[in-house]
């Protein structure tokens, strides 16, 4: 039974990878689950509450940076509401698109929502990349955050 729930918590922190870069899925919080239970397999003896706790922080601090990036790169650009919710639309659609559509899905969602919001080519332009730019730099930041979550476990089980 223990090998099959390691296999389920490496599954799991990997899928959480994939998930950092595809919207669909929660990225950290499925890593998180996974660290979990292997800390979890063991009853916690190489892995205990305090760093769990550290790493539960962590994936907190991600839902805050993502929507501060992302807000922060449209609302640098003066994207409108329309062109933010656009954005996040792209993304998702752009899913199934592979890497094209998770490249220029955002762009264009946003872009098109501006356009809706009646408030010209430019302005679109620049929300579109405004946008754009804030989840590039919220998929960083997550990433960043799954690598140090991973690290922080790592160590702590090798300890």
């Amino acid at each position: 039974m223990t090998p099959l729930l390691w296999v389920l918590a490496i599954a799991l922190v990997l899928v959480g990878i994939a998930g950092a870069v595809l919207p669909a899925l929660p990225g950290v919080p499925l890593v998180f689950v996974g660290l979990l239970l292997a800390a979890w397999i063991d009853g916690f003896q190489k892995v205990g509450w305090f760093v769990m706790t550290i790493l539960g922080l962590l994936m907190l601090v991600s839902f805050g940076m993502d929507l501060l990036a992302t807000s922060l790169g449209a609302k640098k650009a003066g994207a409108s509401k329309l062109a933010i919710f656009g954005g996040g639309l792209g993304a998702l659609v752009g899913l199934f698109f592979g890497i094209p559509g998770l490249i220029l899905g955002p762009f264009v969602g946003a872009f098109a929502g501006e356009l809706i919001s009646r408030r010209g080519r430019n302005q679109a332009v620049r929300s579109g990349l405004g946008t754009w730019l804030g989840l590039v730099v919220g998929t960083a930041g997550r990433l960043a955050l799954i690598v140090a979550m991973v690290a922080i476990f790592v160590t702590a089980y090798m300890i």
